[in-house]
């Protein structure tokens, strides 16, 4: 099964509301640090919506 593997580049000072949301609903909650996900469409979906803050690798 496929991963991905998702770190905050940048902060979330400043971002809208519901992207402050959806970082932390991905596991995110200090700089750099990254989590290991299920590549599915949800996952995808909220990867895209926070995609100016996260950088994504596949794992």
């Amino acid at each position: 099964m496929a991963n991905l593997k998702v770190t905050l580049i940048k902060s979330t000072i400043g971002a809208v509301p519901k992207h402050r949301r959806t970082v932390e609903a991905l596991g995110l909650k200090k700089l750099n640090k990254t989590v290991v996900l299920p590549d599915n469409a949800a996952t995808r979906g909220m990867v895209q919506q926070v995609r100016h803050l996260v950088k994504v690798e596949e794992a």
